[in-house]
């Protein structure tokens, strides 16, 4: 039988990775919005557009909604992460929360930024990549192994 527990740790390092970054992206998403900074917040975002081009005067729900995206990209970072830990050791519960906060945001930012051509490669569609192969790491791990004791 083939020892599926290096998928679940190489899947908890991934999701680390992630979290901490998405973690990183809505603090300064944030912090750019609290500073007053609305450009320089979607320039964060959508990376690959020339920020001289998306100098306006945004209206303050505009910066709000905004915000709202860099608390979300925060909340998900966190609970990623929180999940990493969680998901080393094979626990079900994480592998699913890890999979469908992390996995839908990306499918998210996938659909709306990587493929209207707003986002570079790195770090953007990377960590896209780093979520799918957590996933998929993941769920074969627990679904070829999901009859026996323990997989880790």
């Amino acid at each position: 039988m083939k020892n599926y527990g290096i998928f679940l740790k190489i899947s908890a390092v991934l999701w680390f990775i992630w979290g901490a970054v998405h973690m990183f992206a809505g603090i300064m998403t944030d912090n750019f919005i609290l500073s007053g900074d609305i450009a320089g917040a979607v320039s964060g975002i959508a990376d690959a557009v020339d920020p001289a081009t998306l100098q306006a005067n945004y209206p303050d729900a505009a910066g709000a909604i905004i915000g709202q995206h860099g608390f979300n990209l925060l909340w998900i970072g966190i609970t990623t992460l929180i999940c990493s830990f969680f998901v080393w050791k094979g626990n079900k519960n994480a592998i699913f929360l890890a999979a469908i906060t992390g996995g839908l945001a990306d499918l998210g930012y996938f659909l709306f930024i990587d493929l209207g051509g707003y986002s570079n490669f790195m770090p953007g569609t990377v960590m896209t990549i780093v979520s799918s192969a957590a996933i998929i790491l993941s769920f074969t791990a627990y679904f070829q192994t999901k009859n026996q004791v323990a997989i880790a």
